[in-house]
């Protein structure tokens, strides 16, 4: 209409006036909003409504907050707010319609009530490892995440909630920000103010105010003025009241994505020193972000961070009143899904991969052309982001490796479920996976058809003399073996476990049953059978030294290549009462361990000496240790 852009049907339906007209505020600022509803009156036509309609002029000035009620920027603040999270997208085709947020929305399974423990393994090892919630944890109703728990009455000001990737933590917040723009539930809050750390990365090192950071990010708090915003930060910041009962401007901040976070703040420790913060002044959005979480800035407002487990210990304890878990009851069903990793992301990729027409039709993967031509090129920036460590890319990162805009748009289909493309801060677009296990997965695609296709390792450069001679012998077996002892070395070399992922994923891609399911994609002649060298070099590894976390994964990387058998010795001496941990060899011990954790059972109490007293057992079992309510 008129060089404007439509509002999607989905928005409107069923709306009263005056969220049409914020919606139409929202899409078209003031003065486009008078020019589209004009148009409107001239082809319905209401020609008396437009002669008084164009006397309408915006005015750009507005009140401060000293003079208007905190009750007036709330209203137009969940307007906003509503606006935005009302709808979402379903599925792979960015021309279909987005669904109304309530219709799809999947409650999920939320707990709190245990201790505050920070568990660093990748959260992927949780998910093999699911029980159920422990019997001292309780369910919870999102809007009940800052009600203190029965018999305790100390206010509750920071919630960490922990959650594996694509559980659907940022939809969680979708409908509990909803949920208070549709004045359903936590009416006592004022103002919610949801960041992501995806927009965050964005402006590391830059210098902001709170209340600059807050129109940069959120563009439905500009209907609050910086000069509104301030008056508010000011009061809290000067009340010397840590009490959000007691307050008189309630705000909530939410911090979602800390895993994604390349920001370096120092909220690992408690350490601190106490100033006073003008939260006027500008400074960077690190020293910002550690004082909101530390509690020197504005310690009444409420602050809900959301993480995947391996990177809840960037948070220190201290700083935490409440962490809870989000749990779906699909994670027990087990006997539903593949049987491991690997296989339940390929089935993702060729689910998305295949036109919908298609789909379900009993004769297999059916790749669409876009699919087989885009894949490889997005695997191939994947893999690019993930070695240097980025989850969020630029137009120049997506050139790099032969991506467009133009062919983003023409293969929006493959791009939607793997591959956003958002708005970012500044007017230059930015670009991000869906997950970042979905980039872990494409990642280790984009390594695995190099190898397969070609014969290269692009793994890595720091090899050893012997395992450069071995590389270019002319036998093939040899070749796969430095592949893969080279992608196992490198993820061991990663103190952090962010390889941990990617290289069950490209172990797993090794076996021939899941290469059958990518034959179009790869196109190549892969591996008959497991190999068993890099099955006995990870045994020989899980022997060795490494950190309780590195040696579970490498358990799990055992079962991505279909091997048990170190784990069934095991079980077997223990079934048979044959076992006698005097002869037991470290590799054994960790095989123990991973026995423990992985039973389903709760550990109500475990008693290290039934096994061995000794300090060396104790590291073995740590993550056993750690997992039980009681050690003794």
């Amino acid at each position: 209409m008129g060089g404007f852009n439509p509002i999607k049907r989905c928005r409107l339906e069923t709306r009263e006036r005056t969220v049409v007209v914020d919606l139409m505020v929202k899409a078209y600022k003031d003065q486009g909003a008078v020019e589209v509803t004009k148009k409107i009156l001239e082809k319905i036509p209401r020609n008396d409504i437009l002669q008084n309609l164009s006397a309408v002029s915006s005015d750009p000035e507005g009140p401060t907050c000293e003079h208007v009620p905190i009750g007036s920027y709330q209203s137009k603040l969940q307007s906003n707010l509503r606006s935005k999270f009302m709808c979402v997208q379903e599925g792979c085709d960015e021309k279909v319609d987005e669904q109304r947020l309530d219709d799809v929305y999947t409650q999920l399974y939320i707990t709190t009530g245990g201790d505050i423990h920070i568990n660093a393994q990748h959260e992927v090892t949780q998910i093999d490892m699911v029980g159920n919630p422990s019997d001292t944890e309780q369910p919870i109703s999102p809007s009940d995440l800052f009600t203190p728990p029965a018999g305790k009455y100390k206010p509750i000001r920071t919630v960490l909630t922990s959650g594996n990737a694509g559980i659907g933590k940022t939809f969680l917040i979708r409908k509990f920000v909803l949920d208070w723009a549709e004045q359903r539930a936590n009416q006592d809050v004022h103002l919610i103010l949801p960041f992501t750390f995806r927009q965050l990365n964005l402006l590391r090192g830059r210098r902001r105010s709170l209340a600059e950071l807050t129109h940069e990010c959120i563009q439905e708090s500009r209907a609050i003025q910086i000069e509104a915003l301030n008056s508010i930060f000011t009061a809290l910041q000067s009340s010397g009241d840590a009490n959000f009962d007691n307050c008189k401007f309630k705000l909530l901040f939410i911090l979602d994505g800390l895993d994604e976070s390349r920001l370096e703040m120092d909220t690992r420790t408690n350490e601190f020193q106490e100033a006073d913060i003008d939260v006027k002044a500008p400074c960077s959005v690190e020293v910002l972000l550690t004082n909101l979480i530390n509690r020197s800035l504005l310690p009444s407002a409420r602050l809900w961070i959301t993480t995947r487990p391996a990177a809840a210990n960037q948070i220190h304890p201290d700083f935490v009143d409440m962490r809870t878990e989000v749990f779906e009851d699909v994670l027990k069903m087990r006997e539903e899904l593949p049987k491991t990793l690997t296989a339940m992301y390929i089935y993702f990729l060729v689910v998305q991969s295949t036109p919908k027409n298609k789909r379900g039709d009993g004769k297999g993967p059916q790749w669409s052309p876009e699919s087989l031509k885009m894949i490889p090129i997005l695997a191939k920036l994947a893999f690019k982001q993930l070695q240097k460590g980025n989850v969020i890319f630029y137009e120049s990162d997506l050139r790099d490796c032969g991506i467009t805009v133009r062919s983003a748009d023409a293969y929006s289909g493959v791009f939607t479920q793997m591959f956003r493309r958002e708005r970012g801060l500044i007017k230059e677009e930015v670009f991000c996976f869906v997950h970042l296990s979905v980039q872990e997965f494409l990642a280790a695609l984009h390594a695995h058809l190099k190898f397969t296709k070609s014969g290269t390792n692009i793994l890595s450069e720091k090899k050893t003399l012997l395992r450069y001679l071995r590389s270019k012998l002319p036998n093939s077996k040899i070749k796969e073996t430095v592949f893969y002892q080279c992608a196992v070395d490198e993820a061991l070399q990663n103190e952090k476990g962010h390889l941990d992922l990617f290289l069950r994923f490209l172990l797993g891609l090794s076996l021939p049953t899941n290469q059958a399911l990518l034959r179009r994609l790869i196109k190549g002649e892969g591996s008959s059978e497991p190999n068993q060298e890099i099955i006995g070099y990870i045994k020989r590894k899980i022997g060795e030294n490494l950190s309780s976390e590195r040696i579970i994964n490498l358990f799990h990387c055992l079962n991505e290549l279909n091997d048990s058998s170190l784990v069934q010795e095991v079980q077997q001496n223990l079934r048979s009462g044959r076992l006698r941990t005097e002869s037991l060899s470290p590799a054994q011990w960790s095989a123990l361990g991973f026995i423990l954790l992985s039973s389903g059972q709760d550990l109500e109490m475990f008693d290290l000496k039934k096994y061995s007293a000794s300090e060396w057992v104790l590291l073995r079992l740590l993550p056993v240790v750690t997992a039980c309510r009681k050690a003794v």
